[in-house]
């Protein structure tokens, strides 16, 4: 069976009857967390995205759906979660295939990399965190969900640099030095929180002022609680590394702090963090095999590795 006639039934599932498949229509997010999507309008004009996802993926995807319709029940801002069929189920086998759906969030595209210099993005983003952290107090409570340690995640990449990547890990000593003297010796003590688990401007769908959707939570989970918040200022200064010390991100840290946000604990290492998150940043880059991007990750990271006590007294941490 084509893959348009086995769209059109799984749609069904769900009581849409699909006018047309949009193939014209960009989905925001990485294609790479399924098999396939698509954007289907049906008879009444409205659009949604359609799934179709990997059968080793199911547990991971019902997490996810069902975190996302616990934040939406709290009434999270930025949340879209996933449809329920006819039948009240999320996931559904039709044609030897699993489906999910989700309606279809349309946004303005980032102006790259001029919007790491945003001030009000700093807001907004911190904003969203900060919902996220009062919102989520009680997700364990119905939803099991699995802890990740970045400083493990670090072990094991380095043992297989080791093997794989001898001379990117000979230009990176310096980081992993201070990861290893100074975040591992108190990582697993860090207070822990809910966490997107990659979250930053690129998974985010923007309106002119706001945040229509954040999107991408294939990796959320319980992490020490500054995850999210290191992960996002990795990623803008990535872009540009002036931006660390930009309007965007002084705004994004004074707002988190103000919310009493970042504990002592976590304060203490939080520059330390944000390094530690580049280090998944090159592990994706060495997977991909993209050595313009390895090249420069390793820069970046002796960059910051450089530069932590500048960044620690600039972000007032």
């Amino acid at each position: 069976m084509d893959i348009d006639t086995s769209i059109i039934k799984a749609s069904a599932q769900w009581g849409l009857q699909v006018e047309s498949i949009r193939r014209d229509i960009q989905i925001a997010g990485s294609p790479e967390r399924c098999e396939f999507r698509f954007v289907i309008q049906d008879k009444q004009d409205r659009l949604y995205v359609l799934e179709c996802i990997f059968d080793a993926d199911l547990d991971r995807k019902g997490r996810i759906i069902y975190c996302l319709d616990y934040l939406f029940q709290t009434q999270l801002p930025g949340i879209n979660p996933y449809l329920r069929t006819k039948r009240s189920d999320w996931i559904v086998c039709c044609d030897n295939r699993y489906w999910q759906l989700a309606p279809f969030v349309d946004g303005t595209a980032l102006n790259r990399p001029e919007y790491v210099f945003d001030k009000w993005r700093g807001k907004v983003m911190a904003d969203f965190l900060i919902g996220l952290r009062k919102r989520s107090r009680n997700i364990t409570c119905v939803i099991s969900l699995p802890f990740f340690s970045i400083t493990d995640y670090i072990r094991d990449l380095i043992m297989q640099m080791k093997v794989h990547a001898p001379g990117v890990l000979g230009e990176i000593g310096s980081p992993i030095h201070l990861i290893e003297n100074r975040l591992m010796t108190v990582h697993d003590r860090l207070p822990t929180a809910f966490c997107h688990g990659d979250f930053h401007p690129v998974n985010i769908i923007w309106s002119p002022n706001a945040v229509n959707a954040v999107i991408d939570w294939e990796f959320l989970g319980m992490k020490p609680e500054i995850y999210d918040a290191a992960n996002l200022i990795g990623c803008i200064g990535s872009e540009d590394p002036d931006a660390l010390l930009g309007d965007l991100v002084i705004d994004f840290i004074g707002n988190l702090k103000a919310a009493a946000f970042i504990s002592d604990a976590s304060r203490e290492v939080f520059v330390d963090f944000v390094i530690a998150m580049r280090f998944a940043w090159l592990s994706e880059w060495l997977r991909h095999q993209d050595t313009e991007m390895i090249a420069l990750e390793t820069v970046y990271l002796n960059l910051l590795t450089d530069n932590t006590g500048m960044l620690k007294k600039a972000w007032g941490i």
